[in-house]
């Protein structure tokens, strides 16, 4: 299973995925079907059903139940595309056998130890990393990879199992490729995402989401006439931003708690801008985020005049334990499957969303299990090799 999985692996990964955020369309970027067309052909040579691959992207297949009567059906889900703010093009990863627990060497920079205590762990597996250069694309490879392999799996064994439906969904770095997702081609009574780290970790809280503009209309004088009528929107946006709770920045932030987070300013004495992202795993303290943001546009406006400040919101996804909670059976199964294999189940809020948040909004139960990745999103990004099988193995268990 090791030789597979690994083999699946970096054949993934020096696929180019890069999503692309500034782009309109699904997928963002036509590269991700490069590695779709692949997974299809992968997918018949394994001889599953009904694969179908769609013009947004999306690969879709089934491995029906070998056992006679069954009707139960699961689902497992991997993203193809890699972050947009980091190179993904041209990867070459980096096999370690039985790492040493010592600092690694990475084209001027450099895995060490003392900045990644986690490493120590480590020691003695197989880990794979970047040259330095580009992210590794474990982020969401190794999901893939450990579907893939645990199809294999099931294929070549026989062994009992239920029937499985597989998706591999493009744009999930960039939060809009699941809108295009069709339930209709994934008939199951629950599924999983794999997108994570930890084999041992269950996720099935994230965060509530939503987003914020607000916009600064100023009067832009010449300085040297100013007086009493300038209004400089610029000077505004920076006073707006100050009446915000510190403590609420993401930088002083952990566990439970949410955040407001500038993510972007742009200004001129006429015009400016301001981007926030909002996140709390209770959606009644999102709402008092909101309200501030509220408050402070409305005192904005007091101060320097009517429409001086417009503050627009959006909803982005919301927090699936709220459902999942009500629909236990997934945990239980995940759960069941970890104890077989005499790994402890753990759970920890996610601090940021999951396609499978939406994906449980929109009726399909779905939490988070691990990939075995560290580091995702820059080039100190890494996997371990065991850690993947570990995974792959607990996915079989959930299939049986």
């Amino acid at each position: 299973m090791k030789k597979e999985l690994l083999k699946n692996f970096l054949t993934y990964v020096k696929i180019d995925t890069m999503s692309d955020e500034e782009s309109t369309q699904t997928p963002s970027t036509q590269k991700q079907f490069d590695l779709a067309n692949i997974l299809v052909e992968e997918l018949k040579q394994l001889g599953l059903k009904d694969i179908y691959l769609s013009e947004n992207c999306f690969v879709y297949a089934t491995l029906p139940s070998n056992i006679k009567g069954n009707k139960e059906s699961i689902g497992f889900i991997a993203h193809m595309d890699t972050i947009p703010g980091f190179s993904g093009t041209n990867v070459k990863p980096n096999v370690i056998e039985n790492y040493n627990g010592k600092t690694i060497p990475l084209n001027g920079i450099e895995l060490n130890p003392k900045q990644f205590p986690f490493l120590k762990d480590l020691k003695g597996k197989t880990l794979i990393t970047t040259d330095g250069t580009t992210v590794l694309g474990a982020d969401d490879k190794a999901g893939i990879a450990i579907i893939m392999t645990m199809l294999w799996h099931y294929v070549t064994t026989n062994e009992p199992h239920v029937e499985i439906h597989v998706a591999f969904t493009p744009d999930e770095e960039i939060g809009s490729g699941i809108e295009h997702f069709d339930l209709t081609k994934f008939p199951c009574s629950y599924a999983y995402t794999m997108d994570g780290g930890n084999p041992q970790m269950i996720n099935y809280e994230n965060f509530n989401a939503a987003s914020a503009v607000v916009q600064f209309h100023g009067l832009d004088i010449h300085p040297g006439t100013a007086k009493n009528q300038m209004k400089n929107a610029s000077e505004i946006a920076i006073e707006f931003h100050q009446m915000l709770p510190k403590e609420q920045k993401p930088e002083y932030t952990d566990h439970y708690e949410g955040f407001i987070h500038l993510t972007h300013m742009e200004g001129i004495v006429g015009e400016a801008k301001l981007c926030y992202i909002l996140r709390d795993h209770d959606r009644a303290l999102l709402e008092k985020k909101k309200n501030l943001l509220k408050e402070a546009t409305n005192f904005i406006n007091k101060k320097y005049g009517k429409d001086t400040a417009s503050l627009q919101l959006k909803d982005s996804y919301f927090n699936m334990a709220e459902i999942i909670k009500e629909n236990p059976e997934c945990l239980k199964r995940a759960q069941k499957a970890m104890e077989s294999l005499n790994i402890t189940p753990m759970a920890s809020p996610i601090r940021g969303g999951t396609d499978g948040a939406r994906l449980t909004f929109m009726g399909l139960p779905t939490p988070n299990l691990g990939t075995g990745g560290y580091n995702c999103h820059g080039p100190y990004e890494f996997a371990c090799l065991e850690e993947m099988e570990t995974l792959t193995k607990i996915c079989i268990e959930i299939a049986k």
